[in-house]
């Protein structure tokens, strides 16, 4: 049997989202539920890949199937295509199975042509009715030369804000049929200049150019960071839905809305939107007029309004989730355009969950599994501080689109976001309106401010995904973004200048007001407390300071997976003893400057001890090279010249001795310990005199040191180094006459470790993964220098994503799974974490759970996201 390409909306359901797509599968089960929409059909995912297969081209039988769907189309709605009597439009729009607001492409109005349109005006002598056809007519050619031929919107804009200006008005709501009809004529002509060819007026033409640039859409720059943010493989592809069009901009009983069912940025249960009267949906969205609330449409369109708070009620109880709809009144009558579980701020999503379970619709393992765990960042984002806030007064006002505090410098293009990010300036993006080019620009910046558009617009949506702060539709901006200036509350502000915006009440404010890391409210709280509930895995922290591990301590870390001891010795107090060991000549030299580091290193690991409060604490030797340690400047080689006793030019030559070819793979990590056992020895002692310590002040902790050797990749290595921790140790304990266990264990973060691990488990009692270097060695490239070709693997679909920040389950994820298995075949009871940054990658802490890990390490603000994200794959 031949593929099936093309569904009609009243053959799927809400189970079909991976061929149908969100939006198909939503309008499918609408359908079925007996909402009002307008019935049209969907052309499958599946299709989408095929169109990639052929080489971009959407082959016949795809082709033939959809104009079927037109004919099955024409038959329900009474119309027909490219008909002059009673003509057929039709929207065409993208649906991938993963919601992604704003990155993909629509085109109305399609099936509109000259004669099309001079038959729809003889028939109805109404001159408002010549006014929306002509409206509708130059509304298509520039969506179809935008989205469709790539022209850009700009010279569309140009020519309309030319004619606004040469009338005197100031809305497009405010041109006259005529006037529409000479920029009708304007943008046909600019596209034959643009393009060289006339306009296509050819519905059937127009419908095939549009389906394409619909697949076409999946792969354009924007989707592609999406994806590569929200983890969305490139192989789905995009569904694209063709239904009859519906006019809000029929006349003043017409009109077009976005709403939700609960506030999506506090989570409210109180209907929440935006409704224009005589519009097209893209201008909600696009934010090109201010938008009146929703509830101002109960007063316009009674009826319409009264039907619309039904279905609202029915979608929540049948989807049992926030909804958030596009809906069009026609004449007075209501229409469903889609429906999905909105995308919402972390707080509402906390909330959301905790009140549909205490509205008895849904139980808390369906409330954990529906927070994505990445959003939960921006809950331990920054606030304004409240003093500083309070003596502050608000230069202007916007929507509080997308909650937090953001300050920094003004620049007003995406580009330039990028560039000053880079130099590390913090940034706050200016704009009219953000268009989804502007997304890396958007992800550069601490905030975001527009002066147009509402809480549905694509910045306030792209933003409260990112989690990042935006404040909306400021219309008392004056902007000028060529000059690079604008104007607020008689002050210009230029680039660079301090700007301050406050996400959640939409305030904005001169210059810098001091922000306070967030605390974490009541039903953070409750999420967690279930989420602990179902999870297996453990979750640890990366931490070298007492600060960072009571932080990850209130955050719910169970211990510490990775302690760099190395960050201890940065401190100018300490770094002067280093650089002696460093330069020593002998033995007793480097002993004696290791003496002075020993109480520091010592005081240190108590205080972690103290913060952990008898947790687990795993403390990593020391690992980097000793060039990073040694002196660069001219004044402090001096000073550690005469210290030392010896000339500048001996302390010189020592420096550039320790000069390394490929420091990665060099003189680091246990090469260390082979070479200087008397720092190993220093370590071991701190180590154990603080646990004896620290036990000795808490008798009822569990104190067991774990003392992790780095950078093994032969156990005789392993055992030469483990060989001396043990004589230290046991003879630093029975010195005390104390009663200590301690663990040594290994980093795996060499592959030859992995392929070994059965032997190196001989003498290692624990594991843990090192992904960071264990990515570098089984690629064969650094980290520090991918950023020079990963855009052009992403570009080349070679990588969908950064393998440093999303673990390569493929091949690293291989190694890792030997390790373990051949670890466990030595030692069964042994356990094995994972300390890279990979620890808190949502993704990456699943496949960690399917290995069988005890726990995964993340930094302390990756915490909260690990254990949710734990406690989500257990669940599934």
């Amino acid at each position: 049997m031949a593929n099936k390409w093309v569904y009609m909306f009243s053959e799927g359901d809400m189970t079909m989202r991976n061929l149908l797509g969100g939006k198909g599968a939503n309008l499918a089960e609408m359908t079925s539920i007996g909402l009002p929409v307008p019935q049209g059909f969907t052309i499958t995912t599946e299709a989408c890949t095929q169109y990639y297969e052929d080489g971009r081209k959407i082959n016949d039988e795809i082709m033939a199937q959809a104009m079927e769907g037109v004919k099955k189309m024409e038959e329900i709605n009474g119309k027909k295509f490219g008909d002059l009597k009673n003509p057929l439009l039709v929207s065409v729009r993208s649906g991938a199975r993963a919601s992604m607001p704003g990155m993909m492409d629509t085109i109305l109005n399609l099936g509109l042509n000259d004669d099309v349109v001079d038959a729809m005006i003889k028939g109805n002598p109404d001159p408002a009715f010549e006014r929306f056809v002509y409206d509708s007519y130059r509304r298509f050619i520039q969506m179809f030369s935008d989205v469709v031929m790539e022209v850009g919107k700009k010279y569309f804009e140009q020519l309309i804000d030319k004619m606004k200006a040469e009338k005197g008005v100031q809305f497009d709501v405010d041109l006259t049929a005529q006037d529409l009809k000479t920029l009708a004529e304007q943008f046909k002509a600019e596209y034959k200049q643009q393009l060289g060819t006339d306009f296509p007026s050819d519905p059937v033409e127009q419908l095939k150019l549009a389906i394409e640039a619909v697949f076409r859409s999946w792969d354009n720059p924007r989707a592609n960071v999406y994806r590569r943010d929200n983890d969305i493989p490139y192989s789905w592809g995009t569904a694209v839905n063709v239904m009859p069009m519906v006019f809000g901009n029929l006349n003043n009983e017409s009109g077009t809305g976005v709403a939700f069912t609960r506030d999506p940025a506090t989570g409210e249960k109180k209907l929440m939107g935006e409704f224009l009267i005589n519009a097209q949906g893209e201008d909600v969205v696009a934010g090109v007029r201010t938008p009146m609330p929703i509830a101002k449409m109960e007063q316009e369109f009674p009826e319409a309004y009264a039907e619309f708070i039904k279905v609202c009620e029915t979608l929540e109880d049948h989807y049992r989730d926030m909804q958030d709809m596009e809906f069009t009144v026609e004449n007075k009558k209501l229409y469903m355009l889609q429906c999905r579980n909105g995308k919402r701020t972390a707080q509402a999503a906390l909330k959301i969950a905790c009140d549909l379970v205490d509205e008895g619709m849904i139980d808390e393992k369906k409330a954990v599994l529906m927070i994505d765990p990445r959003n939960l960042d921006t809950l331990l984002h920054p606030q304004f501080d409240a003093k500083a806030l309070k003596a502050a007064t608000p230069i202007g006002k916007g929507l509080g689109a997308s909650p937090g505090a953001a300050c920094g410098k003004v620049v007003f293009t995406a580009d330039d976001a990028e560039a000053w990010n880079a130099k590390g300036e913090k940034v706050v993006l200016v704009r009219l309106e953000t268009s989804p080019e502007d997304i890396t620009g958007m992800k550069a910046s601490q905030g975001i401010l527009t002066v147009r558009g509402g809480m549905t617009s694509h910045a306030a949506v792209v933003a409260r995904g990112m989690g990042t702060c935006c404040v909306s539709g400021c219309g008392d901006i004056k902007m000028d973004e060529e000059n690079k200036k604008f104007e607020l509350a008689g002050k210009t502000f230029k680039e660079g200048d301090f700007i301050s915006i406050d996400g959640s009440t939409g305030n904005i404010y001169d210059g810098i007001i001091p922000t306070v890391d967030a605390t974490i409210a009541g039903e953070f709280g409750r999420i967690m407390g279930w989420a602990d509930k179902y999870r297996v895995l453990k979750v640890r922290t990366n931490a070298d300071t007492p600060t960072d591990a009571k932080k990850a301590r209130e955050l719910g870390a169970e211990g510490i997976g990775l302690c760099r001891t190395e960050h201890m010795f940065f401190e100018p107090s300490r770094i002067a003893a280093f650089r002696e060991m460093i330069c020593s000549d002998t033995v007793e030299e480097r002993e004696a400057a290791l003496a002075k580091i020993e109480p520091m290193q010592q005081a240190d690991f108590e205080a972690l001890y103290e913060a952990l409060e008898g947790n687990p604490v795993t403390i990593r030797f020391l690992d980097p090279p000793l060039h990073e340690f040694v002196p660069t400047d001219e004044a402090d080689i001096k000073a550690l010249a005469d210290a030392q006793g010896k000339s500048v030019e001996t302390i010189k030559a020592i420096i550039a001795s320790l000069h390394e070819f490929n420091p990665m793979m060099g003189h680091r990590g246990c090469r260390l310990a082979v070479t200087y056992p008397e720092i190993a020895k220093m370590q071991t002692r701190a180590v154990i005199k603080a646990a004896i310590n620290v036990k000795k002040a808490h008798p009822d902790w569990t104190i067991v040191p774990e003392i992790m050797i780095p950078l093994v990749g032969e156990v005789k290595e392993l055992k030469f180094v483990k060989d001396i921790v043990v004589a230290v140790a046991d003879e630093e304990i029975a010195k005390a006459g104390a009663d200590l266990k301690y663990e040594v264990g290994t980093m795996i973060e060499i592959p030859r470790a992995a392929l070994t691990a059965d032997e190196i488990a001989k003498e290692a009692e624990f594991f843990c993964f090192g992904t960071n270097d264990l990515t570098q060695m089984t690629y064969g490239f650094s980290r520090d220098d991918a950023g020079k070709f990963l855009n052009a693997y992403y570009d080349a679909k070679i990588f969908e994503n950064d393998p440093f920040a999303k673990l390569d389950q493929v091949g690293v994820g291989k190694l890792m799974e030997m390790a373990i298995k051949l670890g466990k075949q030595t030692r069964p009871d042994m356990h094995v974490g994972i300390c890279g940054e990979h620890g808190g990658d949502p993704t990456s802490v699943e496949f960690c759970h399917k290995l069988g890990l005890t726990y995964v390490s993340c930094s302390p603000f990756r915490v909260p996201i690990a254990r949710l994200a734990a406690a989500q794959a257990a669940l599934r």
